[in-house]
């Protein structure tokens, strides 16, 4: 894993200042490269590329990038390609390999198959290759690696991170939709950024630059194809198969490989298969919070280590570290995105980095496998409508007002939310009230400029995703749900795992995202997966040989719960008054800083309406004020490359 940039002429002119605008671009994204770093630039300025190495695969300088091939083309790779080698067997008549990296079998694959290459491609990848005659650059199928671009000027860049982008745009401005979406979600669901004129690359996707045009296209989506053909004990036995086959390969490295170990289902089942395999570090990392009740899941953890048989790395985590760290993780994250669990995840990714190169986790089997408590509020509501109106009894439900009761427990910390759902809308349409329980706007009357924020247009977005007919052809709930959240929110999630791992040169890999186990996932019948309103209840089913009972049976899964109510209440409460009473005096647009000063201490308890409104100032500050700062970073390079010139 690395970083990569690169510029792009479109009209294929010379780029002025090409070098200087790539080693500022490499020095914005230094932290995700310690062991090597590389620009290339062609030799008429029309092209150029630029890379951070974190070693994994094949240490020898044989793997450094830019790198060309025998082929004169030029890569610039971030990622791994699982079945690299695999794919190197099968090139080897096609191709001399001068390395064992997973970076030559790419522009192997280039020369060999073209843009179909990414159909051969297993992995988490984000790369771009220069031909000569175009640039093509890619996405893996999840968004597991990140991929930004904006145009300039008629020159194409492109990033890992946004802040290698800044230098080169005009002004540092908000986008109006993207923050509309922000302030809606705490994530983005298209293309665009919150930053004016910086787009995101979409999971899936890939993006051509040639003869003048930027082309982007889809290369891979998910359909739910149901298959009402097996029985349960047979998807049971093949998700067993390919989920071992999925850790196998993850497990391919020349570096130990850890585990970030939550106490959770996801995240215990990785580290719990993954041990005893060769490769395995036997070592898990785990952050806890112990000053309050209610947040410490290191007994969980725990349970897990002891199952898996490694060692677990603890640390608390405390509200020092948060006022300490704060500014960091918002400036890695390069927008604010999702909710707090970002802080533990970037101080439990530091501890691992002291250890490992390399971590395994659990990302992808909430949205996958339907492990939201949301999805059970959604059900207990569309329960007692069919109750109410007779039609719970015709056999086409996954859950019935009887199944459900049984799994109702787990919804006690989320009372505060059934609440707010069930107060407005009461059995609607089904994109209404999905919308209305993902709103997390729905309690910011006061603190938004609702004037300034269009959310009705949000909306037509979010039912353009949800209402997808090309993806979900069955009508299940579940799927509409799971399948949003997997196309919106699980990106904004990797983007987290992405950054907060990666600010401390620490690779972090997601087995359960295996398009394999996603393909094969998207065909389960909904009554299988979330068989009476039992959240996850495929994945503790086939895995119950595996995952101690402790953990299968808990009822109080929260994410990763931070104490922010308890602590901006108390030990943090002038901390947090002074961001926002600069944002007072900054006057930002689209809030209302009297508001959010009054009640920014007074949101429920798992209420993620101040940490929502913190990372937006914050981002402000840290971008938005310092727009002069990164523009003076290209004209610092250029007086450089002159000096040594």
């Amino acid at each position: 894993m690395c970083g990569i940039a690169g510029a792009i002429s479109i009209d294929r002119k010379a780029i002025p200042r090409l070098k200087p605008a790539l080693a500022t671009m490499n020095e914005l994204i230094a932290h995700r490269g310690p062991d090597g770093e590389g620009i290339w630039a062609s030799s008429d300025s029309v092209c150029g590329l630029a890379h951070r190495r974190l070693a994994i695969i094949d240490l020898s300088p044989s793997g450094h990038q830019p790198m060309v091939g025998q082929s004169g083309h030029v890569l610039t790779f971030n990622g791994e390609i699982y079945n690299y080698q695999e794919l190197m067997a099968e090139l080897s008549g096609f191709w001399h390999f001068r390395s064992r990296s997973d970076s030559e079998t790419l522009l192997a694959a280039y020369a060999k198959w073209g843009v179909d290459c990414l159909s051969h491609l297993r992995g988490m990848f984000a790369f771009a290759i220069y031909d000569g005659e175009r640039l093509f650059a890619a996405r893996d199928r999840f968004g597991i690696k990140p991929l930004y671009y904006t145009v300039v000027d008629g020159v194409f860049y492109f990033a890992s991170e946004i802040k290698a982008l800044l230098p080169f745009l005009p002004e540092i401005a908000t986008d109006p939709d993207a923050l509309a979406e922000y302030i809606t979600f705490q994530y983005t669901i298209g293309e665009k950024s919150l930053f004016k004129g910086i787009h995101v690359l979409l999971p899936g996707h890939a993006i051509i630059i040639e003869k003048g045009e930027v082309r982007t296209h889809r290369y891979w989506d998910v359909h739910y194809n149901v298959d009402m053909d097996h029985t349960p004990r047979w998807f049971e036995n093949r998700m067993r198969e390919i989920l071992h086959d999925s850790i196998d390969v993850h497990l391919r490295s020349d570096v130990p490989v850890g585990a970030y170990i939550s106490g959770g289902i996801d995240s215990s089942l990785i580290a719990i298969l993954a041990s005893g395999r060769e490769a395995a570090g036997g070592v898990g990392f785990h952050g806890k919070f112990v000053d309050f009740p209610g947040y410490d899941e290191s007994d969980f953890a725990l349970e897990a280590a002891r199952s898996a048989e490694i060692e677990l790395h603890q640390m608390e985590i405390t509200a020092a570290d948060f006022r300490d760290n704060l500014g960091r993780v918002i400036y890695h994250l390069d927008q604010p995105v999702a909710g707090p669990g970002s802080f533990p995840q970037f101080m439990v990714s530091e501890l691992a980095a002291r250890h490992v190169k390399v971590v395994l986790g659990g990302q992808g089997g909430d949205e996958i496998f339907g492990g939201y408590a949301r999805y059970l509020i959604a059900y207990l509501e569309q329960s007692l409508k069919a109750a109410i109106e007779g039609t719970h009894k015709n056999g086409s439900f996954v859950v019935t007002p009887e199944s459900i009761i049984p799994h109702l427990t787990v919804l006690q910390e989320y009372k505060p939310l059934i609440r707010q759902f069930f107060s407005k809308g009461l059995f609607g349409a089904l994109d209404e009230r999905y919308f209305r329980l993902i709103d997390r706007a729905a309690d910011m009357e006061d603190e938004i400029d609702w004037s300034a924020i269009d959310q009705n247009a949000v909306f037509e977005r979010f039912k353009g995703i949800f209402n997808s007919e090309r993806n979900v052809r069955k009508e299940a709930y579940f799927d509409s749900m799971t399948h949003f959240d997997f196309k919106c929110l699980l990106p904004a999630l990797l983007q987290v795992e992405d950054r907060m791992s990666m600010a401390h040169g620490l690779e972090s890999r997601v087995p359960l995202l295996d398009h394999r186990i996603v393909e094969f996932a998207a065909t389960i019948p909904a009554n299988i997966k979330f068989t009476g309103g039992q959240m996850k209840h495929f994945l503790k089913s086939a895995f119950a040989d595996a995952l101690p009972d402790k953990i299968t049976h808990r009822r109080d899964k929260m994410g990763f719960p931070v104490p922010l109510k308890e602590w901006f209440s108390g030990e943090l409460k002038d901390f947090v008054s002074d961001i926002f009473q600069t944002q007072r005096n900054r006057h930002r647009a689209y809030m209302n800083s009297d508001a959010i000063l009054a009640n920014f201490d007074k949101g429920e308890r798992f209420s993620r309406k101040t940490w929502g409104l913190l990372s937006l100032e914050l981002w402000h500050q840290m971008f938005h004020d310092r727009a002069s700062e990164y523009r003076a970073r290209l004209d610092r390079a250029e007086r450089e490359f002159r000096e040594v010139a």
